[in-house]
């Protein structure tokens, strides 16, 4: 959906698979996030999914029915006031695809919790993606007790009852609850007035220098492109800090590694700002705030298929420095969460392998030293971060990568 102004604010759709959180996204937006092959022919998000809506506030009708996604007021025809745009970032809830989810977190000011309210509460990743918020700290979330068309009015309560019981103490315990059904579009008026009540849009500093975590690349020339044709590589994601203008020279970081067998070392990615899109539209100029698109003059071979995630961006000399090895204090849960066994969650170990998540940055990390509540680890692939900076930490358990909990970089 094309939207009117650049959107302000990240809204996350997280939770287990299958629950409704790409068709609550579709009915907001009038888009389907599951754009990749795989992810159609199977019916679920693999990727990080990503669509813009626009509210507005219709004058001459109450709250909640004033709230809509439409210019005009469908009973009088009326025009809308436009409050603001926002942009949807759909997690995968598939258990395999954690990594994903957690690197989607970091670029979220706010959530919505799809839970079903036909089955049973919690499940296992409902219980993992909400700890995940927590751990990186999204603390604006809604509830969305989805489904509420395919249950009886007391299987719907019970439903509810069981949401209650299962965020009490948590992170989301005073979080509204919004009953809906994404198939009959049923609430989403409400869902959109609580989305202007609870997930406000952050302030930014726009006098730093600009610094985007990459979320999404692309190489967006279609087969068979004439070279004079072909377009720079585009990279997706979300300024955190300053502005980014058409002509700014950036660098990414870490880059790519280059050089031959075992002589190799990661070096920057150089390039200039060619275009900036973002809610739609071509921009010369983007802020903080919402999902933006830059494309670049880099080889389109080194965005393709997401291939750049993780990474930053911004002007060079700017950035966080790149780190192969790292020191950081862990604070481990008491339960590993996922499962549906109830595990403790034991000591990190010296020798063990552990996958590290920093901003949308996935990597593994193989601990060289570990001592009561600190650790020092050697990352397969680096990452650009600084001191103070939060990390999610997973643990291999059943053969997948289970949350254990986060660390804080020395």
């Amino acid at each position: 959906m094309k939207v009117p102004v650049q959107p302000s604010v990240n809204i996350g759709t997280v939770g287990q698979v299958d629950h409704g959180k790409t068709a609550i996204v579709k009915l907001l937006t009038g888009e389907s996030t599951d754009r990749h092959s795989e992810e159609i022919k199977r019916g679920i998000s693999i990727r990080l999914g990503y669509a813009d809506a626009a509210f507005y506030r219709c004058p001459n009708e109450e709250p909640p029915k004033c709230y809509s996604t439409n210019e005009v007021c469908k009973n009088d025809g009326a025009k809308t006031e436009l409050l603001r745009a926002v942009s949807f970032v759909d997690s995968p809830g598939h258990e395999t695809l954690m990594a994903t989810m957690l690197s989607g977190a970091a670029i979220m000011d706010g959530a919505l919790l799809v839970i079903a309210a036909n089955e049973d509460v919690p499940q296992p990743q409902t219980k993992e993606h909400l700890m995940a918020l927590s751990i990186i700290g999204v603390e604006k979330i809604i509830i969305v007790q989805n489904k509420i068309d395919i249950v009886t009015e007391e299987q719907a309560r019970e439903n509810l009852r069981q949401i209650r019981e299962f965020v009490k103490g948590t992170i989301a315990e005073k979080a509204p609850i919004i009953p809906m059904s994404a198939h009959h579009e049923v609430n989403a008026d409400m869902l959109m007035m609580t989305i202007e009540q609870v997930i406000l849009t952050r302030k930014f500093d726009e006098t730093k220098p600009a610094r985007m975590f990459i979320a999404r690349s692309f190489d967006v020339n279609q087969p068979g492109a004439p070279p004079d044709k072909l377009a720079g590589g585009v990279v997706g994601g979300s300024l955190i800090q300053g502005k980014l203008k058409v002509g700014d020279e950036i660098a990414i970081v870490p880059g790519r590694q280059a050089g031959t067998g075992t002589k190799t070392e990661w070096v920057d990615l150089q390039t200039t700002v060619r275009s900036l899109h973002t809610g739609g539209h071509s921009k010369k100029e983007v802020r903080p705030g919402g999902l933006i698109a830059v494309g670049t003059n880099l080889d389109p071979y080194l965005t393709k298929s997401d291939s750049l995630v993780g990474r930053v961006l911004g002007p060079p000399g700017t950035l966080p420095p790149v780190l192969s090895r790292i020191s950081a204090e862990f604070h481990l849960l008491e339960r590993v969460v996922g499962t549906a066994e109830d595990l403790k969650v034991e000591d990190i170990k010296t020798g063990e392998p552990l996958m590290i998540s920093v901003g949308t940055a996935t990597t593994v990390g193989v601990v060289s030293s570990a001592r009561e509540n600190m650790a020092d680890m050697n990352l397969k692939i680096p990452v650009s971060a600084e001191p103070g900076q939060r990390l999610a930490v997973s643990r291999r358990i059943g053969g997948k990568w289970r949350l254990i909990g986060y660390g804080v970089l020395r």
